[in-house]
Parts: C-alpha cells; structure tokens; sequence
C-alpha cells in the first residue's frame, strides 16, 4: 500500500518530489523517483507489507520499463512461477510482476492480477496506467495547461496543477495510444443475463479462499471488528484459517463509550472467536475538532463518508502505534447483497438488482474511499475480501428474488450470506450476531455521534450562511447545513471546480428521508418474530 504520482512530460524534478510528498502518510517507510530519459517522472511512498528489505519502488523490469504500484498482487507467486517463469527478478515484492507481465503481454494483463491495484508503467516515451476492478485503491489523473499529465493516489498532489481532473475509472487502463480501455467486463454487469440460485456451499468456499488470500503479509496484521454482520464474519473466518498456528489475531472496536452499540456486539464475538481484542474510544469533542483534517485527507464532502470517518480515523492512529500495518475489513457486503436497510422498500427484485450493481459500481466514490482514506491517513492497509473478484462473481450472479428482504417469512437483509455461515455444530458466530439488523458504522459507535455533529454544524452556519448554498456551491448544492459545513471546510483545501465534481453524495433510494443515517429508514426499529422463530429453530 502506498502512494503513486506519475507525471508525463516535463516538470522539475524536485518540483515532482514535493508534490509527491503530500501522501507521504500514506508511505511512511521508504520513497523513490524515476525519471525517465524522456522526462516523465515517476514518484513513489512506500508502505512495506511484502518484501521489506528489496521491495523499494519504482521496479526497473528486464530492460527499460518501471513500474510503481499501490496496493497487493495477491497471486503474485503463481504468476512468477508460471508465466513468468523465464523472467529474472530484482525483487521478492508482489509489486514486480506488473512490469514483467507488461514485457510479456504488452498492454493486455490486467484480468491475469488478482488484488488491488493502481499503477504507472513508464517504458522510455510509452506509458500504462491502470486501476484495479472494483477501485478499491485511489486513483486521479488530469492535465495542465501545456498538456502535460498528471496521475496520483491523491487528488492533492495533482490539484493545483491541472486545468481538468477526475477520478481514473476502475476496471480500466490508459494509454496514449489507446486511450482509455474497460478490461473487467463481468457477467454480472449485464441484467439479461439470467441470474442463478443461491449455492449455499460456494459462497462459504468464496468468501473464505478471499479472505485466506489476503493473509500474504510480511508485517503484522489484525481485523477491524464492528460487531456488525459483515466484519464479524471476517473476523471469524480469518480466525478459523489461523487454528493449529500459533499466531495471536487482534481484534478491533471503537466507540464513544463502553456501551455504544458495535463495542458491545464486538466484545461478544471478540469472545466467542478469541481475538486477542482492543476497544478504543474517541470523544464528540476530538471527533469535532479533526473535521478539517479528515476532510483534507478523505478529499470529499459526503455526509456519510465523513460522519463514517471519523471514527476510523481514530482507530487507525491506534492500531499503527500497536505496530500493526494492516487488518482486514467487511466493506462491501451491504452493497453485494442489499444489505442496507432501504433495499426493504425495493420495488421489485429487478430494481434490487439493479441497486446492487449500481451500488457496487460506485464504492470506489464511497465506502472504498473513506475504508483507504482514512486508514492511509496512519500508513494503515485495508483489505476487504468481500470484494475478491471470485467472490463477486458468485454472489452478484445470485438471482435478486433470493437476496431481497421479507421479514414476514422471516428473511431479513443479507440472509443467504448469513445462512452460508450458519453452521450449528461449529458456529461461526453466536446467533444474536449471525442475525443482527444492519446498523450504519456511524450510527453503531454510539448514537450521539450524529446527533451531536448534526447540531454543531447547525450552530456553525448561520441561516443567512445557508440561504447562499445554491449560488455558492450550485454543483452539489448542500440540502442541510450539516452538509454546507463540510462542503465550506472541502472548498478550503480543494477550490477547484474539478474537485468538487469528483466527489458522488451518498443517498438512499426508496425512502423519504434522504439522510444516509440507517435510523431514519422507517425500517430500522422493526423486529420481526420470524427472525427470532429462525433463531431457536
């Protein structure tokens, strides 16, 4: 995990170095730059997980490619040992297969890398730049005024130099040749494609082999554990893969207080599974005062991405002074398999499809986002097996009819990935966890976490502030005044125009409310006798 700029064309040197040098949170080991005989650059601040003592980037290839990368090749070792097997390498780092690969096949070998991934290859005046499937690891490119462009994990290290930019799409790669090229085409982008039937077996075996993968570390590791569905069964199963080792797994939790919501159902499955478990605590007042700072490094002003920050953010300053450098997290489940409380009042199991793909389509703009963001933010990796590329297509294929919510026969939201892990003669998790109602992140550290926010902001603007929100912000005009405090805090570090059109509000559908706080949902109170009759049967 790291942070990468390439710059095509001419600029300075130490020019680029400096740009470059605000991610340096995001590679607090090591950093190096290329340039090559041309004059494009390239930049790279290492976080070592693989390779700790050879694994310094950019990697020179065979000949006169380089590559930087952020991110894991997770069958790094399978594509040295088959494809590769004729090339010598410089390194045991997982990251130089990219460039060998690239002196193999040339510009198509994406769909061969298993992982996540943003690179830049530079091969004298030929460059490759590409984002992993799903756009779990950040990436912006843009062009300044004498056409020179610019590519980086952040958009603040391209920013003020560019006339235009945005995000670089996931799933795609870009060369001048080419332009840009969709590389991940998956059958379940396409809805005329007839979905199959839950196989109860193949999302255990999915779902596991994805999280067994990204155990590949040199460097110690943990798991985040909310307590919620999703995270706890992460956590379990990374757990079970470590019986018969004698390596310790640390859990962790973060609230506002002992009795916030997640720190209790954390603590109960950080006993049933036996992590060795940490629980940190921040106050309203701390969470209030880094509102800027987390801005700054979330480069965004979503409501939900900032109010699910915060909290990260501060659980992830504790686990890297632990020495701990990366944990394993459970985002992307709600969006897989419904599991937010609105997909309760999806019209039809066509339109439920369709929400998931367009919300699985989108994480980078949101969950992905805050999950690097706020980690990287402390020189901290979050892998998020949920999102394996195998495990996708298993569960996107699953037919929506099976996956949409019915209380009343006693079918609550991600049901069939709760039953995948149901396992009553070596149980994954206690039952009043296995079927606990989704709770938003931000909701679940405790409830006053929101509340309070929501009233702060409303004391910082002034109703004469907020009558100005659609002449000044007439691009994502800010519905609440909650949402004009952190777009006025976002405008300060990042005024241009390009920046706020990179930023996608997160929103429900199908309710009335459009606050993404999971409470309002008129679903989120309501506790069905079928889940309790599934539960003692």
């Amino acid at each position: 995990m790291c942070g990468i700029l390439a710059v095509i064309g001419k600029r300075d040197l130490e020019e680029v170095r400096q740009l470059s040098a605000r991610m340096k949170h995001r590679g607090p080991d090591e950093r190096d730059i290329y340039q090559s005989p041309t004059g494009n650059i390239l930049s790279h601040e290492r976080l070592s997980i693989i390779d700790l003592s050879t694994g310094r980037q950019p990697i020179q290839g065979t000949s006169t490619a380089y590559v930087a990368h952020n991110g894991e090749i997770y069958n790094h070792m399978h594509i040295r040992n088959t494809l590769l097997k004729r090339h010598t390498f410089r390194t045991t780092c997982d990251s130089e297969v990219i460039v060998h690969l690239y002196e193999e096949f040339g510009y198509d070998f994406c769909n061969l890398l298993d992982g996540m991934f943003t690179f830049v290859i530079l091969d004298g005046d030929k460059f490759m730049v590409a984002r992993d499937p799903i756009g779990i690891k950040p990436l912006y490119y843009g062009k300044a005024t004498d056409g020179t462009l610019f590519f980086a994990s952040e958009m603040k290290s391209l920013a003020d130099q560019c006339v235009d930019f945005t995000a670089f799409p996931p799933g795609h790669y870009y060369t001048r040749e080419t332009g840009f090229v969709k590389y991940y085409n998956p059958k379940w982008e396409d809805t005329t494609i007839e979905p199959v039937t839950t196989d109860l077996k193949a999302l255990n075996e999915g779902l596991t082999a994805a999280v067994k993968k990204r155990l590949m570390s040199d460097v110690p590791f943990g798991v985040l554990l909310s307590g919620g569905l999703d995270s706890s069964l992460i956590s379990s199963i990374t757990k079970r893969i470590l019986r018969g080792t004698t390596q310790e797994l640390h859990s962790f939790s973060i609230g506002l207080s002992p009795e916030a919501p997640d720190l209790k159902a954390a603590r109960q499955v950080a006993h049933f599974i036996g992590t060795t478990h940490h629980e940190v605590y921040f106050t309203i007042e701390q969470g209030i005062q880094n509102i800027e700072n987390l801005i700054w490094h979330l480069e965004s002003y979503d409501v939900t991405t900032i109010r699910a920050s915060t909290p990260m953010y501060f659980l992830s300053k504790y686990i890297t002074d632990m020495g701990v450098k990366m944990v394993l997290s459970g985002e992307g489940a709600d969006e897989v398999f419904g599991g937010y409380l609105y997909f309760n009042n999806a019209p039809s199991a066509e339109e439920f499809r369709k929400e998931t793909i367009r919300r699985v389509k989108r994480l980078s703009t949101a969950d992905l986002l805050r999950a690097d963001k706020s980690t990287m933010a402390f020189g901290l990796e979050a892998r998020v097996p949920m999102l394996d590329r195998y495990f996708l297509d298993i569960a996107m294929m699953i037919d929506a009819k099976e996956k949409i919510h019915d209380h009343q026969n006693g079918r609550m939201e991600k049901y069939i990935l709760r039953a995948a892990f149901d396992d009553k003669k070596d149980p994954y998790l206690p039952d009043n966890i296995l079927w606990r109602q989704k709770e938003q992140f931000s909701d679940g550290v405790g409830y006053n976490w929101i509340d309070s926010i929501v009233a702060y902001c409303n004391k910082m603007v002034s109703d004469k502030e907020f009558a100005t929100a659609t002449k000044r912000f007439p691009h994502n005009t800010p519905a609440t005044k909650e949402a004009f405090y952190y777009r006025t805090m976002f405008e300060k570090h990042f005024p241009q125009a390009d920046a706020a059109k990179s930023v996608l509000k997160w929103i429900p559908k199908w309710q009335k409310n459009s606050d993404p706080s999971g409470r309002v949902c008129d679903k989120h109170e309501q506790r069905v006798e079928q889940i309790k009759h599934h539960i003692t049967c």
